[in-house]
């Protein structure tokens, strides 16, 4: 249990820290990569106090893999958009820009309180591991390639006020969080069998807490109320033909 702390101790000193520098020179640049940034110092700093097996050094290059390709995506879009719309109302508030920082800092701790609690235990090979990897794999999959084809068409002109409705994004209104899901269930997955009975007990916070956070919270509502008011019955012909989070096929 002590390492949890640890792990939300760092945590939320990285989302302090940030902010400071975020609300002094008045940035959105480092809100999004703060995100990845902080997954992959915790899992590094973890790692290191565990016995450091081949799993644990596993566990560690797929987290590792995952926030360096987020975080690089979400550098390239700041620069290119200047700003993020989300913070024109909190970002010179003072606490209601601190209170997203210090959100942020319990969702990455709720997210790796699994991948945390399998640092501290003594894995072995076993089925759900490899079942775990290619439900990873997939996720990840998805995620970049949603992520990829909504910014080549953000960045075409001839798509400017218009939906993307393409690839992915045919089967589904948010493959991105589909992919992002799966790619933290195939995590848990992978480390669910190391974990005594409490642990595993614990360990349930970390694929729900995502789940609920992309569906029900700061995710999929909030992206879908600006999608009403930006593109109109456009989104609305789309929303009602178009699985909103698993792919699906597609209804005509």
């Amino acid at each position: 249990m002590s390492t949890l702390f640890l792990a939300l101790f760092i945590s939320l000193g990285i989302q302090i820290v940030l902010f400071i520098i975020a609300y002094s020179i008045k940035t959105d640049k480092l809100t999004d990569i703060s995100y990845s940034l902080t997954f992959a110092i915790i899992s590094i700093i973890i790692y290191i106090k565990s016995s450091r097996s081949i799993l644990h050094l596993l566990l560690l290059f797929m987290i590792l893999i995952w926030s360096l390709r987020l975080g690089i995506y979400l550098l390239i879009r700041i620069n290119k958009i200047g700003k993020d719309k989300r913070f024109d109302n909190i970002r010179d508030r003072f606490f209601k820009f601190l209170g997203f920082w210090i959100v942020q800092g319990f969702t990455v701790w709720f997210v790796l309180i699994n991948s945390i609690l399998y640092f501290d235990s003594s894995p072995r090979v076993n089925g759900l591991i490899v079942f775990g990897i290619i439900i990873w794999i997939l996720g990840l999959l998805i995620e970049g390639i949603a992520d990829h084809q909504k910014f080549v068409f953000k960045n075409n002109l001839r798509n400017k006020n218009k939906f993307i409705q393409l690839g992915l994004w045919r089967y589904s209104r948010h493959p991105n969080y589909f992919g992002e899901f799966l790619m933290w269930l195939g995590i848990y997955l992978l480390t669910i069998d190391a974990l005594d009975l409490t642990n595993k007990l614990i360990s349930l916070i970390s694929p729900f807490y995502i789940l609920i956070i992309l569906i029900f919270v700061s995710g999929i509502p909030i992206l879908e109320r600006s999608y009403e008011k930006r593109y109109g019955k456009e989104w609305k012909d789309y929303k009602d033909r178009t699985s909103m989070f698993i792919i699906l096929p597609h209804e005509e």
